[in-house]
């Protein structure tokens, strides 16, 4: 190969290997995104790998079967917390559902499993946390990398330092725990006063998940998911939900071996939790579960969160 050949094969190498290294590529994007590289190589400066974010992500509570999962959450406790919160916040959380069409009982209940009404905000630096799994964690990288790179804006925006920010090991921060990207799309200023202030203003939270429901269409007043039953050695697969925006009618259901009760239309799926070991309950999952479930992917959370809701608002009604 003569020396030119040989010029001509290490620019293209060069070319290729360019964007090689990850961290490289990271800023190059996100200074197309209107971040400048000082700023970028900064926060990459001063993030921190954090091998218990590794071990956290690696076994979350949404592993757990149901009856395990759900006594977290649904205890006399944080049903009081809850009902104190409704009961402070009452005219901000009528106004969101007059605004936005979500009920108080939904908000509250998304609060209190996310954060416990304020006392759980996360105690990980989400710079932190982004950092490790966007870059340490590869089954999620790419996810995280980018919203790592919506961390960035979002500080710079909101006047953050970078490092003081703390949420949870997956970087959501807040009442609400809302990533990033949610933050940045749906967050809302909804007490007026020129800021989207999730993390110590429970008006903007309140405002801002309800806001992300009527986003991700939540129909108000309709249900998310009841008990049903299935007949013994039902073929039920084909009609379980695959995570996937619910497909099925009752017709199919029902000829599945699902009791669908009368006067259920519209798309439904069938959900399938171990209720105790080795025994199995079955839900019908509405419109408004899957709903849920854009907040947060796991069935088992979204289950939690309208069983939560159901026991606030009969709590409620019962003075």
């Amino acid at each position: 190969m003569t020396g030119r050949s040989l010029l001509a094969a290490a620019l293209i190498c060069g070319s290729l290997f360019a964007h090689a290294d990850p961290k490289a590529e990271f800023i190059d994007h996100w200074q197309q995104q209107g971040l400048s590289q000082a700023y970028i190589e900064q926060a990459l400066d001063q993030a921190t790998f954090n091998q218990g974010i590794l071990d956290a992500i690696q076994k979350p509570w949404e592993a757990k079967p149901w009856y395990q999962y759900y006594p977290l959450f649904l205890t006399e406790e944080r049903l009081d917390a809850g009902l104190a919160f409704w009961q402070e916040h009452r005219a901000t959380l009528e106004r969101a559902e007059q605004e936005l069409g979500v009920e108080p009982e939904i908000v509250v209940a998304i609060i209190g499993v996310e954060t416990y009404y304020g006392r759980h905000l996360g105690r990980h630096a989400v710079l932190d946390a982004l950092y490790t799994l966007g870059f340490y964690y590869p089954p999620r990288q790419t996810f995280f990398r980018k919203e790592l790179g919506h961390y960035l804006q979002l500080a710079e925006e909101q006047g953050w330092s970078l490092t003081e920010i703390k949420g949870s090991y997956a970087g959501a921060m807040g009442l609400g725990q809302f990533i990033p990207s949610s933050y940045q799309a749906y967050a809302v200023d909804f007490d007026g006063d020129g800021k989207r202030d999730l993390l110590t203003n429970p008006t903007d939270a309140i405002g801002s998940v309800a806001n992300y429901f009527a986003k991700h269409r939540w129909q108000h007043g309709a249900i998310a998911a009841e008990p049903v039953t299935v007949a013994a050695d039902a073929p039920i697969k084909p009609v379980l939900w695959d995570g996937r925006p619910l497909k099925h009618d009752a017709a199919a259901l029902s000829a599945q071996g699902v009791a669908v009760p009368q006067g259920r239309d519209g798309k439904l799926s069938l959900l399938q939790l171990e209720v105790a070991e080795g025994q199995w309950g079955h839900f019908l999952a509405h419109p408004n579960f899957y709903t849920i479930t854009r907040y947060n992917r796991s069935p088992l959370y979204a289950m939690a969160v309208w069983e939560f809701s159901q026991q606030l608002k009969q709590a409620m009604a019962d003075g």
